[in-house]
């Protein structure tokens, strides 16, 4: 619990050199509007899926916005700090990603860049009780 508490998005990072993979995360960096802070991010991860082949290809995106909040935990709980940048549903999103990284059979789903925190941002206490509905 202490680590979902502590999750915050952060888009500022420690200056920290980047090499070969920073012409990637320039291009990364103009899929969407809203991840110009990925070209300045040590380290990007991208969540794709695929729906060839699944049992259950309609909860790809659900299982998909599972394995990004997971990341971003394991992220938090390492000390680092990131954001989740959504690419799907938007198409457009979705097909500049694609392209920058020769996706084959694969969708975009979410850019998670990260990495030693430039920020320090106290535990994000959201959680409002009278926001819960309690059934018996």
């Amino acid at each position: 619990m202490d680590t979902i508490l502590k999750r915050r998005s952060v888009r500022k990072w420690l200056n920290q050199p980047v090499e070969e993979e920073k012409a990637i995360l320039e291009e990364l960096s103009n899929s969407s509007p809203y991840a110009k802070c990925v070209a300045h991010a040590p380290v990007a991860v991208v969540v794709v899926y695929r729906t060839d082949g699944l049992r259950f290809p309609g909860c790809v995106q659900i299982d998909s916005a599972i394995a990004t909040e997971n990341i971003l935990l394991a992220i938090t709980d390492l000390g680092l700090g990131g954001v989740w940048l959504g690419i799907a549903p938007e198409e457009e999103r979705m097909e500049k990603v694609e392209k920058i990284l020769h996706l084959e059979n694969k969708h975009a789903f979410a850019i998670i860049p990260f990495g030693c925190s430039d920020i320090t941002l106290d535990p994000n206490d959201k959680y409002d009780e009278e926001r819960i509905t309690w059934y018996k």
